[in-house]
Order: structure tokens, then C-alpha cells, then sequence
């Protein structure tokens, strides 16, 4: 079954759309004389799609950390392994890993697969993900998504993964977090 990390919606895709105050105006007021319906925008299904659009395409943003465990191994940014390689050729020693030095930062086919099914996943559970929405957002989109409807019993330990760094190793904390300083993955980020 699929992790639900990488695959989960931002905390902030919904933020990023967050316009409180803006109201929707809905329907043709032309020549009919009905009045248009105005909705907010915070409550839109516009606002929904605009968040969602974007969601697979960010996992191609992740590297593969084959140094972590789990769900974990999914985060954005040069894993150890990477960083260590680059830092080789930099000294001009001969790095051979069957790819092009210049492919070495583009999504790898595991990204690229998870991306795709993050896509079939989104098409197959859009109902679920919508009554979310509409109905049930004061429960954690993790739980109420993955748990209960995705995830089997036997592969939710995921939800419970907890990042706590790279146990010691020399440069983790510039390599775990993200452009803007801020750590770059978390186990429940839905």
C-alpha cells in the first residue's frame, strides 16, 4: 500500500488558498432577474480544487533518503548519500552510478511512480477527500483519510512515524530542512 506522507495534502495548500474574507458569486444574473448565490470562498469547492491541484505534482519536490526508515525515506532536499557522492566529484574523484551526473537531481523512477500513484489514488478516492472537506475537517485529513479509508490495519504504522533528525550525522540539519529553513518533512503532514 502506498505511504502517506509524501502523498498527503500540505499543511499549507489549503493556507495558500486561505482567502477568509473573499465571497464567490454563483449564477447568471442577465436576463433571468435571479439573483446570483454567494458563497465564501474559505467553504468553495473552488478552493478545494485550487489546493488540489498541485498536490501530486509537488511529490516530484522529494528525493528518496534510502538512510531513513519507512515513510520517512520521502523528503524534500539532497539526501546524505547524495551529498556525499556530489562532494566527491567536487574533489574530482570518479563517481559511476550507471545515470549522467546532470540527471542525479531529477526525480528518480520510485518519486516518479509515487507521483503517478498519487494521481489514481486522488481519482479513486475524490469522494472521500471531498467529504472531508465539506463535512469533516475538524478531524486531522491524515486520520480521517489514510486511516480510515486508505490505509489498511496492517499498513498504517506510518501515521505514527516521527522525524527526530538524522540521528547524529555530521551536516543533517542543514540537509533536513527546506529552502525556507523549515524542516522539510513530517510523518503526519496531511
Amino acid at each position: 500500500m502506498l505511504s502517506a506522507t509524501p502523498l498527503s495534502l500540505p499543511p499549507d495548500a489549503l493556507e495558500k488558498t486561505g482567502r477568509s474574507k473573499e465571497v464567490l458569486e454563483l449564477g447568471e444574473v442577465l436576463d433571468t432577474g435571479k439573483r446570483r448565490r454567494k458563497i465564501k470562498y474559505n467553504t468553495s469547492e473552488t478552493r478545494l480544487t485550487e489546493a488540489m491541484d498541485s498536490i501530486c505534482e509537488r511529490i516530484l519536490q522529494y528525493k528518496v533518503h534510502a538512510e531513513r526508515p519507512g515513510s520517512l525515506r520521502y523528503a524534500k532536499g539532497t539526501s546524505q548519500t547524495m551529498n556525499t557522492l556530489k562532494n566527491l566529484v567536487d574533489k574530482g574523484v570518479k563517481v559511476e552510478l550507471g545515470v549522467p551526473y546532470e540527471l542525479w537531481d531529477e526525480p528518480s523512477v520510485e518519486v516518479a511512480d509515487l507521483k503517478r500513484r498519487c494521481e489514481t489514488m486522488l481519482e479513486e478516492y475524490e469522494e472521500v477527500v471531498e467529504s472531508w472537506y465539506f463535512h469533516h475537517q475538524d478531524e486531522k485529513l491524515e486520520r480521517f483519510f489514510c486511516a480510515a479509508h486508505v490505509l489498511g490495519d496492517s499498513d498504517q504504522e506510518c501515521l505514527n512515524e516521527v522525524w527526530k533528525g538524522d540521528m547524529g550525522m555530521k551536516g543533517s540539519k542543514e540537509e533536513s530542512e527546506g529552502e525556507d529553513g523549515g524542516q522539510t518533512h513530517d510523518a503526519g503532514e496531511l
